[in-house]
């Protein structure tokens, strides 16, 4: 069964998509720690980050500095986070979030709530640093 991040690339399930790449894809996370935070994941489905292919795996980290370079250009931050988790669903991916410190990057803390309008004049903006 196809994991809910290979449905949101097949546009099963609707997105805020940042940028895409025959190799990878972005988008907001809908349970955001952080206005901005942003997903960045490979269109090949593999459950675990470390099991990808070392090419894949460092394409994956030179997607992610675009999408973090603009991340860090539009938003209200001091740096952009990158975690790796891994836990949550069963597809590899990295959460990149404005942070502007330690804190920011728990995610036991109280998620963000947007509007569907919220999330994607972030997404526009995001994308408009790419």
């Amino acid at each position: 069964m196809a994991s809910i991040f290979t449905r949101i690339i097949l546009g099963e399930i609707p997105c805020y998509k940042i940028a895409e790449s025959e190799e990878y894809f972005a988008f907001l996370d809908i349970n955001p720690l952080a206005r901005g935070h942003t997903l960045v994941i490979p269109r090949q489905e593999t459950d675990y980050y470390f099991d990808l292919e070392d090419e894949l795996l460092a394409g994956m980290q030179v997607f992610s500095k675009k999408i973090a370079r603009a991340i860090d250009q539009v938003m209200d931050c001091k740096r952009v986070g990158l975690v790796v988790l891994g836990l949550e669903v069963p597809h590899a991916h990295i959460h990149l979030i404005p942070i502007n410190s330690l804190h920011d990057t728990e995610f036991s803390r109280p998620k963000l709530t947007l509007s569907p309008e919220e999330f994607e004049e972030i997404a526009s903006k995001i994308r408009s640093a790419l």
